[in-house]
């Protein structure tokens, strides 16, 4: 035990000191304390453990969506088994089921997961920016935009191939998005998410009458769009797939160098702005990244609704509210969503379904759930 000698009017008086008292010791017989110290490091071990849960769910859901592709390869109006799925690829032969596999089934298949990723992070994306949990791709009029350039391209300068009036359809959606963005920072730098999410709805809202009522005066444009309009993965080739493909890359490049600013801009634009976070360049980006996924998907499968309303709300279920994670879990369970549905409209009787029909049946009572939600103002 420490004792210190303090100076006394009467003499030096010995003072036992408690901090610099050594622990005592255990009775005999007793082993000694394994106890932790103080500086424990459990609430760093339970993030890594949160982490590992996410990466080991990201990898069961990628072996999920494996299954899926596996699944829209082979069931259709003609069963496939998956042996002679795996055949067509690793031994491949001038046989019916490689010809329906390779030439019908396979452009079909990439279709859906580049359409379901684009429109899975296009809609994560959306929420995030104007903070609102119900908002999806079709919140900025991009949707709209692509529709009524397709109704020009085909009414009009009589375009009647995919090939022809993708470029159109993308155009259109580079435009829409623009005009939506002038008018909702009406000449001001600062971007503000509520007028942002009015003018695209307003726009989208003029557009989508416009298109319609040249539509119903064009009986050719009419035929075109019948399945269009609602979203289809039927009749798509390879060259489809490859047209769209760099728009989707681009788009998902883009989200990556916003994805950081997303957290920050989630706690709103005074905050954000105080941690050091560009919020204005945040949304920027995002806007473009939305642009190039949403005109992409839409021009090659069409207006498919709900996917980006909602995927992005059962991946901050399962991850949290991370912009990061959100997005890589978008990522694998988008496709999914798509690639199902699609399977589901193939196998419906008495005829087939389209895929977009599919997802408006399932997310149709999703949104009217998130709309009863009491914490369904802000993300």
């Amino acid at each position: 035990m420490a004792v210190l000698l303090l100076p006394h009017l009467s003499g030096t008086v010995p003072v036992v000191s408690p901090l610099m008292a050594p622990a005592p010791k255990p009775p005999a017989g007793e082993p000694a304390s394994t106890a932790p110290p103080a500086d424990s490091t459990a609430p760093r071990s339970g993030v890594v453990t949160k982490s590992r849960w996410r990466i080991l769910f990201l990898v069961l859901a990628a072996a999920v969506l494996l299954g899926a592709v596996v699944l829209s390869l082979g069931v259709g109006a003609k069963f496939i088994p998956a042996s002679t799925v795996l055949e067509a690829f690793t031994n491949p032969q001038d046989t019916a089921d490689h010809a329906i596999i390779l030439e019908s089934r396979l452009p079909r298949t990439l279709m859906g997961i580049a359409v379901g990723v684009a429109l899975g992070v296009a809609g994560a994306l959306i929420q995030a920016i104007t903070r609102n949990p119900l908002a999806d791709p079709g919140i900025l009029g991009v949707n709209a935009g692509a529709s009524f350039a397709i109704v020009l391209a085909i009414g009009v300068f009589g375009i009647g191939s995919l090939s022809g009036y993708i470029w159109f359809a993308f155009a259109g959606a580079i435009l829409t998005t623009a005009a939506v963005y002038l008018i909702g920072t009406s000449g001001r730098n600062v971007v503000n998410p509520i007028r942002l999410t009015l003018a695209g709805v307003a726009l989208g809202a003029v557009l989508t009458g416009i298109g319609s009522g040249l539509t119903l005066l064009n009986p050719k444009a009419f035929d075109h769009l019948r399945s269009w309009s609602i979203g289809s993965l039927d009749t798509r080739s390879m060259e489809s797939v490859l047209t769209v493909a760099p728009f989707m890359g681009a788009g998902l490049l883009v989200a990556l160098f916003c994805v950081r600013g997303l957290n920050a801009v989630a706690l709103g634009d005074d905050l954000a702005t105080s941690l050091g976070a560009n919020v204005n360049r945040t949304r920027i980006l995002g806007v473009v990244a939305i642009t190039l996924l949403s005109g992409a998907a839409t021009a090659g499968a069409g207006a498919i609704g709900f996917v980006g309303l909602m995927i992005p709300h059962v991946a901050r279920w399962i991850v949290g509210p991370d912009q990061r994670w959100i997005l890589s879990t978008t990522v694998i369970l988008s496709p999914i969503l798509l690639l199902v549905s699609d399977v589901v409209g193939r196998v419906a009787a008495p005829g087939e379904l389209q895929v977009g029909v599919v997802t408006a049946f399932i997310g149709a009572p999703v949104l009217i759930a998130l709309a009863r939600r009491r914490k369904v103002s802000g993300l």
